[in-house]
Order: structure tokens, then sequence, then C-alpha cells
């Protein structure tokens, strides 16, 4: 939508967590870890939520998109002030 360009989306999940795509994906590598956990001897797949939610936050996902965001969008910088980076939590105030 038009009149929506240049805005910060921030209804929703998005007023308790700036990335909520991000951290439900990170939170299903978590649950298959937990899954493969859970059979004893898959205890060593720990690395693969660990690397996935490291890329989602520090490389690909997160580092990326707020680069962009910050650039495109003015408001973004009030927004991420009172918003968490990415685990869902209640509104700071301003």
């Amino acid at each position: 939508n038009p009149a929506n360009r240049g805005k910060v989306l921030d209804r929703g999940v998005w007023r308790y967590t700036r990335h909520p795509n991000y951290f439900g994906d990170a939170t299903q590598w978590w649950a298959y870890y937990l899954v493969a956990a859970a059979t004893g001897t898959g205890a060593w797949t720990i690395f693969s939520p660990v690397l996935m939610t490291l890329f989602l936050l520090r490389v690909s996902g997160v580092a990326l998109l707020e680069k962009t965001l910050k650039e495109e969008k003015p408001q973004y910088k009030e927004y991420i002030e009172r918003t968490s980076s990415f685990v869902p939590w209640f509104p700071r105030k301003k």
C-alpha cells in the first residue's frame, strides 16, 4: 500500500519484537534440537540451533534488515528504543 511507504509497523506482534519472523525461525530450530536431544544420542545436534540463531542475529537476518530499515525509515530509530530486537517483550517506556 503506497500510503504506508516509509511507516514503521508497530502493532500486533511487532509491538513486542522488531523481528517476530526471525524469532519464530530460531524457535523452530531449538524445537528440532529438543526433539533430537530427547532420543539420547541427538544431543550433539545442538550445533544447528546455535549456528542458525547466530546467523539470524548477527549475519543474515536481523543485522542486515536493521541496517536497511534505519536508512529507509526515519521513525525506525524511535521504534528501536522502545521495542525488543528479537525476543518478544513488553515495550519500554519512552
